[in-house]
């Protein structure tokens, strides 16, 4: 059995961000990160579980770290050596228990009494104390040293962080489950008024569906920016109203909503733009676009941008962030991957030894027409029992 292990090795750092600045995804060649024998993990407490996992996706945030972009803000709050992989759906060991991990490290995995005042209102998404208590410092199980992470024939987690899969759902639609719970959280702020998603990766498909599945009335068209074939045809399929490329985005929301152009500027705009990439690039088209008094919610996870911010002065607009979930957004997630069967997402799967393979795929997937990306342990969960 083995592991991926990224290690802290600013060499290699250096290497691959060289590498994914030529082309994303190859980091994992070069880089920090390597195959290595599983070893079973301590148990902070006696009341952690150890897990086996079955699928573990690939997300935005692990290319990041991959290929060396990830911003430095999150240093201190990552514990090295980690096994990556907090999109999962694994077993329970020694039961048939099937489950997916809520992977934030908020006040109860913590052992932390008592809690911080996020924690205590249910929002762990914004917990105080990602890098006290008794485990090392982390965000989330993925980048914490002693919890393992989903890439891997075992990790641990604690009792507060399982959610039991439903048996209809095949392991390809529950490894979505975590994935989706970001995507309800961003869509609780849709009013049904016209909205605009930059972006039709996995992210901006996942939004997409959360929103469209929702109990809010449409008052408004809902336009989504897809650079690929595929991603235009999910768009359409998930409810999309307007599907159109980057650069026509200001066109059609200025017809939409009757505007008028003063150089670059909308003179009106979309009331909520939601930003599923988290680039300069689409930060810039978002505050382009979006209606004065409105806001823009970013979802993609950014690194160091540059922009210009004066028509945010200027109109008076709002730029939110949209970090992780709640509890309750993984019970919302299983209903709109059964609402939208988004099992069918899940485009393609690899071994863990072939790792370089599958993460050049994920950095790629829009051009090669897939979404989703997931490492496939289930013939190694089998040998371990």
């Amino acid at each position: 059995m083995s592991r991926l292990v990224f290690s802290r090795k600013p060499a290699r750092f250096a290497f691959a961000r060289l590498a994914g600045a030529i082309r994303p995804g190859s980091g994992a060649a070069v880089g920090p990160l390597a195959l290595e024998p599983d070893e079973p993990l301590p148990l902070p407490t006696p009341e952690w579980i150890r897990l086996r996992p079955r699928l573990a996706g690939i997300c935005g945030s692990d290319l990041a770290l991959i290929d060396g972009t990830a911003s430095a803000y999150f240093d201190p709050l990552v514990s090295y050596p980690f096994t990556p992989g907090h999109e999962v759906v694994a077993d329970v060991s020694g039961s048939d228990r099937r489950v997916v991990v809520v992977p934030v490290l908020s006040c109860a995995t913590r052992g932390i009494d008592p809690p911080c005042a996020a924690c205590a209102s249910g929002r762990i998404n914004l917990c105080e104390r990602v890098a006290f208590g008794h485990i090392q410092a982390g965000l989330q199980t993925g980048f914490c040293s002693d919890t393992g992470g989903a890439w891997g024939a075992e990790m641990i987690a604690h009792p507060s962080q399982l959610i039991d899969v439903p048996v209809d759902l095949s392991d390809e639609a529950a490894v979505l489950i975590e994935p989706m719970a970001c995507a309800v959280h961003a869509a609780a702020c849709y009013t049904g008024e016209e909205t605009v998603i930059i972006g039709a990766g996995s992210l901006g498909l996942l939004t997409l569906a959360a929103i469209t599945s929702s109990d809010v009335a449409r008052k408004g068209p809902i336009i989504v920016t897809a650079r690929y074939a595929e991603q235009r045809r999910l768009a359409k399929q998930l409810g999309a109203d307007v599907v159109c490329e980057v650069d026509e985005l200001p066109r059609w929301v200025r017809s939409v909503t009757k505007s008028l152009v003063v150089g670059d500027q909308l003179t009106c705009g979309a009331r909520r733009v939601i930003d599923c990439v988290g680039s300069s690039d689409s930060l810039q088209q978002a505050l382009q676009v979006v209606a004065p008094g409105g806001e823009v919610q970013l979802v993609g996870m950014p690194s160091t941008v540059s922009l210009e911010l004066t028509s945010l002065w200027h109109r008076e607009v709002g730029i939110r962030g949209c970090y992780a979930y709640s509890h309750d957004d993984f019970h919302t997630a299983i209903e709109v991957i059964r609402h939208h069967d988004l099992g069918q997402l899940v485009s393609a799967t690899y071994a863990l030894a072939d790792y370089a393979d599958a993460i050049a795929h994920a950095a790629a997937s829009g051009r090669r027409g897939a979404v989703k990306i997931a490492f496939d342990l289930r013939a190694q969960t089998m040998r371990g029992n």
